[in-house]
């Protein structure tokens, strides 16, 4: 179990991460026409609106939520006065309240899938993939709620953000930081790592354009002439 928690914790964040970069190169530069979100508007409206304008909030504010509250060092949070316990709760309220919401919007995405009979024979087991594993990801992260109440003084939590600084600072002992963290914080990181290492091979890449889409703020104008 020793070796198969440095595995997970110590050395598959990094497979993770250079299949998840590598991987979107590949595909961008061998299939661009895949390359999109694949939206199914045409097939079936349905709650597609509703649904994905939660999924898409939830997920985005989860998103920066972690990249925020793992990776700034504990020592910013101590300069700052914020202390430990104050930030847990914090998290849990914010991870609460964006948890929330991406859960009704996949479930109402999930729901809209396949309960059309059109959407359904148009689903690729990748469609299907993606969105069960981001709900599994996300009941699993709400489920730490659960657990992170019942210990406030935010020990816990320092331990998973040394673990993650230590693993994008490439030190070797960052899996020993989170031997005693709780199986379902264990299971989360693990289900966590393990989406951006089918990301490239999903409709998930289409989130690289919407960073990408930012640049468009500093494009030229495009210059249309008139004939003759």
């Amino acid at each position: 179990m020793d070796y198969l928690h440095q595995f997970v914790f110590g050395i598959y964040p990094y497979i993770a991460l250079a299949i998840f970069i590598l991987g979107s190169l590949v595909r961008f530069e061998r299939e661009q026409y895949s390359w999109k979100s694949e939206s199914s508007q045409l097939l079936h409206r349905g709650s597609l609106r509703v649904g994905n304008i939660l999924f898409h909030l939830g997920i985005i504010g989860l998103f920066f939520g972690h990249a925020v509250g793992l990776l700034t060092p504990v020592a910013v949070w101590d300069a700052l006065g914020v202390a430990h316990s104050f930030k847990q709760v914090f998290a849990m309220t914010a991870g609460g309240i964006m948890g929330g919401l991406c859960l009704i919007g996949v479930l109402m995405l999930l729901h809209r899938r396949f309960s059309s009979d059109r959407l359904a024979a148009n689903t690729t087991w990748r469609d299907k993939l993606v969105l069960l594993w981001i709900l599994a990801t996300l009941l699993l992260g709400l489920s730490t709620i659960v657990v992170s109440s019942q210990h406030l003084d935010g020990h816990e939590m320092v331990l998973l953000m040394t673990w993650a600084q230590h693993v994008i600072t490439f030190r070797g002992d960052a899996d020993q930081f989170i031997v005693a963290a709780s199986p379902i914080f264990k299971l989360h990181l693990f289900m966590g790592m393990s989406l951006f290492l089918i990301f490239p091979f999903t409709r998930l890449v289409h989130v690289w354009s919407g960073f990408g889409a930012v640049t468009y703020l500093g494009r030229a104008w495009q210059l249309v002439r008139p004939r003759g």
